[in-house]
């Protein structure tokens, strides 16, 4: 098994990182995988090796966490286990944020759904510009000294703010952030401007979310079908939420779907699928530490850590490189990466 540090610490993790957002059932939109399959996964996951598995407990309404608590029952210690607060998760205007009050809530309703002590990762899933920065590190790091969180993380910030972030901590002498979790895949590569760079200069190793592009580089859409009902895209544009179904729509714009048809040629020239063409591709980027999977089922994982052994020769990086170039846009604030293109800018993960 191929473990690697992630960031400027001593924490070792497989490269490939469990995701769990479909983990769940019942009406929630992004529910797709009920408790006893995702058992199944989790368990395969862990018995080849792997060790780093990640949830929110905005994921399927807190079903996520309290499904992977169950599934990892007796195996804790093998796990690293990551999680996230900032999303909201009640009525109140203190039920949402980076705040102490927040956060201290969101954590230990985590950890009882997790049946767990310690969180491994504890993530900031997002930016929150109405709490000062030095307020949520200190948070963080009063979290860390009470044995409750190892490490420290952030998901969806901007180069600018993993700064803030990084120079809070250490005018404090506190704990920084060694993890960012960003969305990055061949349709979505505008974080290898600033933010990359920046991971590298502060110590953020990275676990990337979203690599096969919200499935659109499986292959499974094209020009000429309809997404399937069934699938992630099917239940969004099908969905009565006008945002939801305006990103689903984005996903399938023309420059995304040209890249779709050279990833299936590559894949077909390697006697492979595109699936790991494009897995292949996010795990061979230079500043990549960690790669989020998102199986439904037991085959879905079975194949996606198969594709994540690929190397794909130098000529097809570049065939792949030149096809899925991208510019970026002005900054804006807000909780996704602003300097991803529109077209490329769905919900968080």
């Amino acid at each position: 098994m191929d473990y690697v540090t992630m960031g400027r610490s001593g924490l070792k993790v497989s490269r490939a990182c469990l995701g769990t957002m479909n983990f769940g059932s019942g009406d929630h939109p992004l529910a797709g995988c009920g408790e006893g399959e995702a058992a199944q996964i989790i368990g395969a996951f862990l018995d080849r090796g792997n060790n780093f598995v990640d949830t929110a407990d905005a994921y399927t309404g807190g079903q996520s966490e309290e499904v992977v608590g169950r599934a990892i029952k007796g195996r804790r210690d093998e796990v690293v286990l990551a999680t996230k607060g900032f999303m909201r998760q009640g009525h109140g205007p203190n039920h949402r944020g980076l705040s102490r009050a927040h956060l201290t809530r969101a954590l230990e309703a985590s950890l009882l759904r997790l049946g767990t002590d310690h969180i491994d990762l504890y993530q900031c899933h997002g930016w929150d510009d109405t709490t000062p920065i030095e307020e949520t590190m200190a948070t963080l790091d009063g979290f860390v000294r009470s044995g409750k969180v190892r490490y420290i993380g952030c998901s969806n910030f901007t180069a600018a703010q993993i700064v803030e972030a990084q120079w809070a901590a250490d005018r404090a002498g506190t704990t920084p952030f060694i993890s960012l979790q960003p969305q990055y895949s061949l349709i979505a590569r505008s974080i290898e401007a600033e933010i990359l760079p920046t991971c590298e200069r502060h110590g953020l190793g990275t676990l990337v979310y979203s690599p096969l592009g919200s499935g659109v580089l499986t292959g499974r859409y094209g020009r000429d079908n309809d997404p399937d009902e069934d699938s992630r895209l099917g239940r969004f544009l099908k969905a009565g939420i006008p945002a939801a179904r305006t990103w689903a729509q984005e996903l399938l714009s023309d420059r995304n779907l040209d890249i779709v048809e050279e990833v299936r040629t590559v894949a077909a020239e390697l006697g492979t699928t595109s699936t790991a063409v494009a897995l292949a591709w996010v795990r061979q980027r230079p500043g990549v530490t960690s790669v989020i999977i998102g199986p439904r089922t037991p085959e879905q994982l079975d194949g996606a850590l198969a594709s994540l052994t690929l190397d794909l020769p130098a000529e097809t990086l570049a065939r792949l490189d030149e096809v899925s170039q991208t510019t970026t846009i002005p900054l804006v604030n807000g909780v996704n990466d602003p300097t991803r293109p529109a077209a490329t800018r769905p919900g968080r993960s």
